[in-house]
């Protein structure tokens, strides 16, 4: 028996019909994602709930019976590290900086990230060390250290680190109670605004305002099914190359400065077309511009707004930055994959990815919704609440490996599985997206451009 978070309770969380789900079949691998906790399990839940979406809502404009759909192991092992797979011209990115990692601390383990320039800056003043601290500074200073002390005293300042807990820990602490009082992700309806056109419509616009994995890789899975998805981003806070080159794939990305009245313009024009609306940024970040979902959906009735956070919008921790291997250490999740030596972590950034495949899942749910009964749509989706389904589900007996005897094969090699195109940021090697039904797309319409540096402007409608 295969033990699995599975991908019913995914669809009953989407709101989903439970007689569609006979039309997902799939394909297990052995060796796919191995870990303590059921990761290839979870993750092929999220992508066949993605997936059975994306084809109810294909089935929908089309006026036909929903498509079958196939998940396959080795192509959602390969997705859920896309971003280790990728290569620019040969090179592979870096996905950790020096300063994000583990560190001993006189109490127990602390995990820092320090990916971009400005987390950097504000961990090395929080820990009062230079700007080009090394790894050997930075770790004899934290061996004398409480790391729930450096937990706090970095958060004050903006930057980033978490003490590791373990999951007994996480569920006494009052940010864990909040998390396991909701559901995998919530579906808001606000209003009773009027079903869009459905069959025949034109494909859908999608505002794209998410950085880093998660959001992206939710945004890029609505491009590859057709939305015209436009990212939008700051031209005061750059986006990581790398990381746009792997989660690019489908869309076109813009710069606005919503601090400027004529960029301020330009998005408000933008809305005015949307359809969707995902936002990635720490809760409450982007609030003085009016981007609340009411504010959004009193603009726009009938828009679907999606929303991502790392620790929830609620809680004493609703208003932190996070990323998916924080969260992992929070959680104790870190914990769970680690050994009495060392904390550990999972086979891939499950939680990101997870995350991504969840929300859009939701995005294609809510607009097959808002085309039969109408209503503006809101969906909420944390790493947190990712990281709480996935520690509670039926553990693999296995700890090398979550398959049972209806896995076929060996450890699947992602080498087969892969693509290669030219793009405006020169030849790249790429992970296809694991989402598949009959008569779906088989990849992007079109590999990423150079970060920012299309219009903003929504393309020709045919």
């Amino acid at each position: 028996m295969t033990h699995t978070p599975g991908t019913a309770p995914v669809w009953d969380a989407l709101g989903g019909d439970p007689a569609l789900l006979p039309r997902i079949s799939y394909r297990t691998r052995a060796g796919s994602l191995p870990a303590r906790l059921p990761v290839i399990a979870a993750a092929r839940a999220c992508v066949g709930a993605c997936a059975l979406a994306g084809a109810e809502l294909a089935a929908t404009r089309a006026g036909r019976p929903v498509a079958d759909v196939l998940v396959d192991d080795g192509a959602v092992a390969t997705a859920f590290t896309s971003e280790r797979q990728l290569l620019i011209d040969g090179r592979a990115p870096v996905n950790f900086a020096p300063l994000s990692r583990f560190w001993r601390t006189a109490d127990g383990w602390l995990r820092t990230h320090a990916n971009y320039p400005h987390h950097r800056a504000r961990l090395c003043a929080a820990l009062g060390v230079g700007a080009d601290a090394t790894v050997e500074e930075v770790a004899a200073l934290l061996a004398g250290r409480s790391a729930y002390e450096v937990e706090e005293t970095v958060y004050a300042a903006g930057g980033l680190a978490v003490a590791l807990r373990t999951p007994e820990q996480w569920a006494a602490h009052p940010q864990g109670v909040a998390v396991a009082a909701r559901p995998l992700l919530t579906r808001d309806r606000l209003d009773e605004a009027a079903p869009r056109a459905a069959r025949g419509a034109s494909a859908p616009r999608v505002l794209d305002l998410t950085r880093v994995i998660a959001g992206p890789v939710a945004t890029r899975t609505l491009a590859l099914l057709g939305a015209d998805v436009l990212r939008v981003d700051t031209p005061r806070l750059p986006e990581d190359p790398d990381a746009h080159a792997d989660t690019g794939f489908g869309k076109r990305s813009t710069r606005l400065d919503l601090a400027d009245s004529a960029d301020r313009r330009a998005f408000e024009e933008l809305l005015t077309g949307a359809d969707v609306v995902v936002t990635g940024y720490r809760p409450g970040a982007l609030d003085r511009f009016g981007l609340t979902p009411e504010a959004l959906v009193e603009r726009r009735p009938g828009l679907v707004v999606a929303s991502l956070s790392a620790w929830g919008a609620y809680g004493p921790w609703g208003g932190r930055r996070g990323f998916d291997s924080l969260v992992q250490v929070a959680t104790g999740i870190a914990a769970v994959e680690g050994s009495p030596a060392e904390p550990g972590a999972l086979p891939a950034q499950a939680l990101d990815h997870g995350t991504g495949y969840l929300l859009a899942a939701g995005v294609l749910r809510a607009l097959t919704d808002q085309a039969r009964d109408g209503g503006s749509r809101v969906l909420r989706c944390a790493l947190t609440q990712t990281a709480g389904w996935l520690l509670n589900a039926p553990r693999p007996a296995d700890p090398e490996g979550p398959e049972g005897p209806e896995a076929v094969g060996g450890a699947p090699d992602p080498g087969h599985r892969l693509a290669e195109t030219d793009s405006a940021l020169g030849r790249l090697r790429y992970a296809p997206s694991p989402v598949s039904f009959v008569g779906g797309p088989a990849d992007w319409a079109r590999p990423p451009g150079r970060w920012g540096t299309d219009e903003p402007s929504w393309a020709p409608r045919g």
